[in-house]
């Protein structure tokens, strides 16, 4: 199994493009939704997060206020910083952990939608591949504005939050354009499916996993082996 990486801009349409992988059957790590999973109201987070910012940042529910907290990290970095410290481990356990229960199901590849991939570096050395989601700087300004209610230039803030889009393009194997129509953003994702899905790079990492338990189970037998003979002898 090999995994492939999707990400973008804030508001560019990932989450679109990871959604028609799934009607494919094509299994999608959420990084979004596992970072609102782990600052539940009882988890570790939770208690380190209220620690560290106090009780401003949260609801009379005890869930985390997500726009206080938001509009605490993007108007100060080391704060930013602070919270990414805080919920990155616990993210990416939870990753790893989906990752490798998919692993155990066999499936060719999967995808994970990582919105940072590039700010942290966390998982680029483990992506075969990486798509990179971007539309035009106006449209990605509207639909930002219009699915949060920010203000243009609180929105502009987040958007320069992220390292820029054309930066991003540039370190990417497959580039999606999501400025046009849907179904024009649907065609484009179904060809990196195609192309994905005729890889065999699958096979060659099941035959270095199979080689690796191979020894691994080979040396353990010959180590038993040699325990009993010594017994044995001794005996």
């Amino acid at each position: 199994m090999f995994l492939v990486g999707v990400t973008g801009g804030i508001a560019t349409g990932k989450s679109s493009v990871a959604s028609i992988f799934r009607e494919f059957g094509i299994p999608v790590i959420d990084a979004d939704q596992i970072a609102r999973k782990v600052v539940e109201p009882g988890k570790p987070a939770w208690y380190k997060i209220y620690k560290e910012f106090g009780p401003e940042v949260f609801l009379n529910t005890q869930e985390l206020d997500r726009a206080e907290l938001g509009n605490i990290i993007f108007n100060d970095v080391e704060k930013r910083k602070k919270l990414n410290a805080i919920t990155h481990p616990h993210i990416y356990k939870e990753i790893y952990w989906q990752t490798f229960k998919y692993f155990l199901q066999g499936h060719q590849f999967i995808v994970m939608d990582l919105p940072l991939l590039f700010e942290t570096g966390h998982m680029l050395n483990y992506l075969h591949k990486i798509i990179v989601v971007t539309c035009e700087e106006d449209l990605q300004l509207q639909r930002l504005m219009k699915r949060t209610g920010f203000t243009e230039a609180k929105a502009k803030l987040r958007i320069a939050a992220q390292m820029p889009l054309e930066k991003k393009v540039e370190m990417a194997n497959f580039v999606i354009e999501n400025s046009s129509s849907e179904h024009d953003t649907r065609e484009q994702t179904i060809r990196v499916i195609n192309v994905l899905r005729a890889s065999k790079y699958h096979w060659k990492l099941r035959f270095l996993v199979g080689f690796s338990c191979t020894i691994l189970i080979a040396g353990i037998y010959l180590l038993r082996n040699r325990n009993l003979q010594s017994l044995l002898s001794v005996t």
